[in-house]
């Protein structure tokens, strides 16, 4: 832990030695929050979100605030060991033209469902009232096995133990962000009606667990984690079936995945409570974990160590120090491009809108991840050899 804030009503606790003023003001409004349980963690990797930063964790003793899990519920990111020792770049070129033809990026969908039984059964939510997901479905059934937009990857990386290793990055698509905005339009609406004294400028309106709304959200936010691990394993499939196609019949001996958008009831600090995270993996004792840099950074595989300050939780990424539009405007393209074709990067940055994604939009891997040498120790580090941005 870099830092501690006490002045507000809760502590706040920092794994970061500058936070922007942005997220600091977010911080400072959670841990003013009258459902905040204890402190709030704020982990290396954090920066502005809505309502809460993205890379922060909240305890909440009796309430939920689906802002404190964001839209895209249920993202992710899943690693699968491959045994192969090494890929050159051509090989790597070929494994990437067919995956491109096999999973859709950025906006688009599959034309046709996909196999339906790969869904999480909806069955499920049969008690909930006007679900979203049963809305959803039939077009969440041409989602799955997609990447979409902005930060979400696909990566070909080669690990320090030896082995090549497949990252995939991504969540439940659309069908969570309308679950998202649903129960996030009803806490506003709801809180309003209450008078509640959480100001509506913080954009953290919650949902008392007693009630039928907070119940009914927390059904369809497990129901879209679901999913997106789902999508995750369908995309990896698709992933592992390009690679045996260019080289051959592979076996691939460690499977991890884990989310880092969702709220889960946990025992911290000997009560049981709702953690949100946002933007953070979870990291108890001896658990296996994935925290990517950039496309042209190192990513890791970890082992987390529990630590109960953070509440055991870590960084989920390298974390963004520009926005995508200061991005697309400040950085130079000939600059990004030479730095991934220097590395021996098969990348996919063309154009000056690429630049959202470029390694220099993002903050320092190394420096990220000795702030939290106290929350996870590295079992693996991965180079990138070849990327798909959606």
């Amino acid at each position: 832990m870099k830092q501690v804030i006490s002045s507000e009503k809760k502590p706040v606790k920092l794994w970061l030695d500058h936070i922007e003023p942005g997220a600091l003001a977010q911080a400072r409004n959670l841990a003013n929050h009258p459902f905040t349980f204890r402190h709030v963690a704020i982990m290396p990797d954090a920066h502005e979100g809505y309502g809460m930063p993205i890379g922060g964790v909240l305890a909440c003793d009796g309430a939920v605030i689906p802002n404190a899990v964001g839209v895209d519920i249920g993202c992710g990111m899943c690693a699968a060991q491959t045994a192969l020792p090494g890929l050159d770049r051509e090989i790597l070129k070929k494994i990437l033209g067919l995956i491109r033809a096999a999973v859709p990026v950025g906006f688009d969908h599959h034309k046709r469902q996909q196999d339906r039984s790969l869904m999480p059964d909806p069955a499920r939510l049969d008690g909930v009232e006007k679900s979203i997901v049963r809305q959803q479905f039939e077009a969440g059934c041409k989602q799955i096995g997609t990447l979409g937009g902005g930060n979400h990857f696909i990566e070909i990386q080669q690990g320090d133990d030896g082995h090549v290793w497949l990252m995939i990055h991504s969540g439940s698509r659309n069908i969570g962000l309308k679950v998202a905005e649903h129960y996030n339009r009803l806490a506003v609406s709801l809180n309003e009606r209450w008078r509640s004294e959480v100001p509506k400028a913080w954009q953290l309106a919650f949902l008392p667990l007693e009630t039928r709304e907070a119940q009914d959200y927390l059904a369809e936010m497990s129901w879209c984690v679901d999913f997106a691990l789902a999508n995750r394993k369908l995309m990896m499939e698709r992933v592992q079936a390009a690679v045996q196609e260019i080289v051959g019949p592979v076996e691939f001996p460690q499977f991890i995945n884990i989310a880092h958008n969702y709220a889960v009831m946990e025992e911290h600090f000997g009560k049981d409570v709702l953690i949100h995270r946002k933007g953070a993996t979870r990291a108890f004792a001896r658990e296996f974990g994935i925290i990517p840099g950039s496309q042209g950074s190192r990513s890791f595989i970890v082992i987390g160590k529990g630590n109960p300050e953070s509440y055991c939780s870590c960084s989920h990424g390298a974390g963004r120090k520009m926005g995508r539009g200061q991005a697309q405007r400040e950085l130079n393209l000939q600059v990004e491009v030479e730095r991934l074709d220097a590395l021996g990067v098969v990348h996919g940055i063309r154009n000056q809108k690429d630049l959202d994604e470029a390694p220099s939009s993002y903050k320092d891997i190394e420096t990220v991840m000795e702030n939290q040498s106290d929350l996870v120790d590295i079992a693996v580090s991965l180079l990138p050899l070849a990327v798909i941005k959606g």
